[in-house]
C-alpha cells in the first residue's frame, strides 16, 4: 500500500524538472498535472498509460475540477495533509494543481511544476489573495 510518505518523497525526486506544458518526463519537463500524474504513474496509483491531455495553458476551471472529481477524491480543507493533492486559483477559475509536503518550519509545503521560475519548486503553502485554496484531493489508493 502507497503511503503519504511515499508520495512525498515520489514527488520530491522531481524537484527541479524543467516546466513544460503538457509534460509528463522526470527531470525532462512537466506541468503541474503533469507532475501529479507522474508521481502516480510512478507509485502504481494510475495505469501506466492514464494521461490528461488537450488542454490550454491556463485550463478551464470547470474542466479542470470535473476531471480531478472523477479520478480523485475530494476532502476538506481541515482534512488535507502531506501527500493530498491541492488546487488553487490566482485569478478566478481553479488552475493550479500541487501536491502537498510537509514544510521542513511546520505547517505544509506545495510541490509543484511553476512556470515561474519554470521548474518544480517545493515552497511553504501559504493561501492568499495571490494564491486561493479551491479544493483539497486524495489519490486513488493511498493509506
Amino acid at each position: 500500500m502507497t503511503t503519504r510518505t511515499d508520495i512525498i518523497a515520489a514527488a520530491r525526486q522531481w524537484l527541479g524538472t524543467p516546466f513544460h506544458h503538457q509534460a509528463r518526463l522526470k527531470g525532462v519537463g512537466c506541468d503541474c498535472i503533469g507532475l501529479v500524474i507522474g508521481v502516480a504513474r510512478e507509485l502504481g496509483l494510475i495505469a501506466p498509460d492514464f494521461d490528461i491531455a488537450g488542454y490550454p495553458r491556463v485550463p478551464d476551471g470547470t474542466t479542470l475540477m470535473s476531471t480531478a472529481r472523477q479520478h480523485m477524491t475530494e476532502i476538506d480543507r481541515a482534512a488535507m495533509a502531506p501527500g493530498d493533492v491541492v488546487v488553487v486559483s490566482f485569478d478566478k477559475d481553479p488552475q493550479h494543481f500541487g501536491i502537498l509536503g510537509d514544510y521542513r518550519h511546520g505547517g505544509l509545503s506545495i510541490i509543484h511544476g511553476a512556470s515561474n521560475p519554470g521548474r518544480v519548486i517545493e515552497t511553504r503553502l501559504m493561501f492568499s489573495e495571490h494564491m486561493k485554496f479551491v479544493a483539497a484531493f486524495a489519490l486513488p489508493g493511498v493509506a
